[in-house]
């Protein structure tokens, strides 16, 4: 009988163990707006499974560049949202679909992402140590500035002075970050 016993005890932690590692495995997500990105994925993976990055991921496609977005990066990606893209004017999007647009399309999405990781954290570092605005250049080579509103949220100003703020951020991926933004930026278009 103390056998029996003994053996029901040296089971029952083998299933709290069990439990407590199914526990852990969820908290490697992060869900923005309900779409699960595992940061075991690269970006390009984890923006193709958002609900909310549907327009952008279409974008990276047809501008053949999905690729750039898997590789090892690192890379940190403004993504905009629906909702950012739907801010856009009328017809803007559809033009840009065209065939003779595509460079314009490929400098709209490499616009929108920087070498390396760059956290929230360093954001606002740079933003601090330039007095309040601070400059970054992006894939295409074009400058894409920062500063804290009145709220300390981070905006990002593109050539044009349009403006987006950075909604959700750091969200890792395994080849760099994922920040949400509210607006699309557009970059200084140039003629190739």
């Amino acid at each position: 009988m103390v056998l029996y016993g003994g053996a029901l005890f040296a089971q029952s932690p083998q299933r709290n163990d069990s439990l407590k590692i199914s526990k852990l495995k969820p908290s490697t997500l992060k869900k923005p707006d309900g779409a699960a990105m595992l940061s075991v994925n690269d970006i390009a993976t984890n923006i193709s499974a958002s609900k909310e990055l549907v327009t952008f991921y279409r974008i990276i496609q047809a501008a053949g560049i999905t690729e750039t977005f898997k590789s090892k990066g690192p890379i940190t990606v403004f993504a905009p949202t629906e909702q950012a893209f739907a801010g856009l004017p009328a017809g803007k999007l559809d033009t840009l679909f065209h065939n003779d647009h595509k460079y314009d399309l490929i400098a709209l999405v490499t616009y929108h992402a920087l070498p390396g990781i760059v956290t929230s954290g360093d954001i606002v570092h740079q933003i601090n140590i330039s007095k309040g605005l601070a400059t970054f250049i992006t894939l295409t080579g074009n400058k894409l500035m920062a500063k804290l509103d009145a709220n300390r949220n981070i905006v990002l100003i593109d050539e044009n002075g349009g403006q987006s703020i950075i909604n959700r951020f750091n969200i890792k991926q395994n080849n760099g970050l994922i920040h949400l933004i509210n607006s699309v930026l557009i970059p200084k278009f140039k003629n190739i």
